[in-house]
């Protein structure tokens, strides 16, 4: 088995020169998936898995736009159609100096997945540019996204593909993108998702993501009849992410005591209160400040350049970035009797650290199944708009709580061996029979 998985790679690799992320998540899925296949011919002989790790479409184009000095910037843009057998391509928009096509692939392939396991109908998809917001004026952003959606205009709508927020996307963007999609189309739709509440949005959709990874934590505690009241949480990131994943954990009896930016982080032994949390809000969504000026408020810990993965801790929520949680920080979360990590982000642990917490038996939930509440909730948004309704905050929540439970178990039905429950090849596995036989089903397409 393993020499197929190498012979399957090594074509990937050769295809997608490069493209690294790209190769990590295809990889992971692989191995989980290939025992599979091969005990199921028909997904075999119809080349479901060598379709499935190749997109539908890449789209590549220039962003030209003018900053508020009079000078021309140019920029590029991507976007990645890269399955619609369950619907229509969905999936965010990152603008970040790190986007280049091998990270979009990866995120397009995981959402691939992500998607079907939410039960909703949706395809997968990513997208944005090298463009970084910070620093950039109001409306030098709104110049950008609007030449950026001049664009991407052509290629995507409410029953084609529907795009999202990711890092540097958030809801200014979203506005913009929205006001110049509507501005050529003349038509106000459903196509973008996080959008205002006035305007199409949907309630509980900027908590879904925090909300959800901790909803998906609370169920794989229930498997050893445990629960999140009184647990020490370590959280990475200090965005929209790691915001309300705090907030959940507070409403559910547990304490964060970490945060991070890209400059390092802050530990608070005493635990981030709601009215801690609230200055976090302010101080990176409105402010767009840095965490250390946490620390010096509220007289804590601030540790430069580092993760917080050292700090002693009884669950872990990445909620940062790709490849944040390397194999000696697994090493030393498991060594402080770390008994669960839930992933916020998307793909944050390296290969040689899952191993590490899979041998140490620990509950592991792959970004995949426990950071789907987000496109879960983007999904809901898609259905208000296309029933003209809107819910209220209850109705969302308990919606986005139900969809994570049946996430939960369907993770358990494909991953438990004997008494573990390898929630890897579970999301992968029940993400991957949903698609490959829609595309069956579809014939060679």
């Amino acid at each position: 088995m393993q020499n197929k998985i190498k012979a399957f790679m090594e074509k990937v690799i050769q295809k997608n020169p490069g493209e690294k992320e790209f190769h990590q998540a295809v990889q992971e899925v692989v191995e989980s998936v290939m025992p599979f296949i091969e005990k199921n011919p028909k997904y075999q002989d119809a080349k479901i898995l060598e379709r499935i790790v190749e997109p539908e479409r890449v789209l590549m184009f220039r962003v030209p736009w003018q900053d508020d000095k009079g000078g021309v910037q140019v920029h590029r843009g991507f976007r990645i159609e890269m399955n619609s057998a369950l619907g229509p391509y969905k999936g965010g928009l990152r603008f970040h100096p790190s986007v280049y096509l091998g990270i979009l692939k990866f995120l397009a392939f995981e959402q691939v997945f992500k998607n079907s396991l939410t039960t909703l109908p949706m395809g997968g998809g990513k997208g944005g540019s090298d463009f970084d917001p910070k620093g950039k004026s109001d409306n030098e952003v709104m110049r950008f996204c609007q030449s950026f959606m001049t664009e991407l205009q052509r290629h995507i709508g409410p029953d084609t593909d529907v795009p999202a927020g990711d890092i540097g996307v958030g809801g200014r963007e979203i506005g913009y993108l929205f006001g110049q999609y509507k501005r050529i189309r003349n038509e106000f739709t459903g196509v973008l998702t996080g959008k205002g509440l006035s305007w199409g949005g949907s309630l509980i959709r900027p908590e879904a993501t925090g909300y959800g990874c901790v909803y998906f934590a609370q169920e794989m505690l229930k498997t050893r009849g445990d629960s999140l009241k009184g647990k020490v949480c370590a959280v990475s990131g200090s965005g929209n992410v790691a915001q309300y994943t705090v907030e959940k954990l507070l409403h559910l009896g547990a304490k964060s005591v970490t945060l991070s930016d890209s400059s390092g982080y802050i530990y608070d032994p005493d635990g981030i209160s709601e009215q801690k949390l609230e200055f976090v809000m302010e101080l990176k969504n409105v402010k767009r400040g840095r965490i250390k000026e946490y620390a010096a408020k509220y007289s804590c810990k601030y540790v430069e350049g580092r993760w917080p993965w050292e700090v002693k801790c009884d669950c872990a929520f990445p909620s940062a970035t790709q490849n944040e949680i390397h194999e000696s920080d697994a090493n030393q979360l498991v060594k402080n009797g770390c008994m669960l990590v839930a992933e916020g982000a998307n793909m944050p642990t390296l290969p040689e650290a899952i191993k590490v917490f899979q041998q140490a038996k620990i509950l592991y939930g792959p970004g995949k199944a426990s950071n789907a509440g987000g496109v879960a909730t983007s999904g809901l948004e898609m259905s208000q708009n296309s029933q003209r309704l809107s819910w209220t905050k209850e109705e969302v929540d308990e919606k986005l709580r139900q969809i994570m439970i049946k996430i939960h178990d369907v993770c358990v039905k494909h991953g438990k061996k004997g008494t573990f429950i390898n929630y890897v090849d579970g999301a992968n596995l029940a993400g991957f029979i949903k698609v490959a036989d829609a595309m069956l089903d579809q014939g060679l397409v």
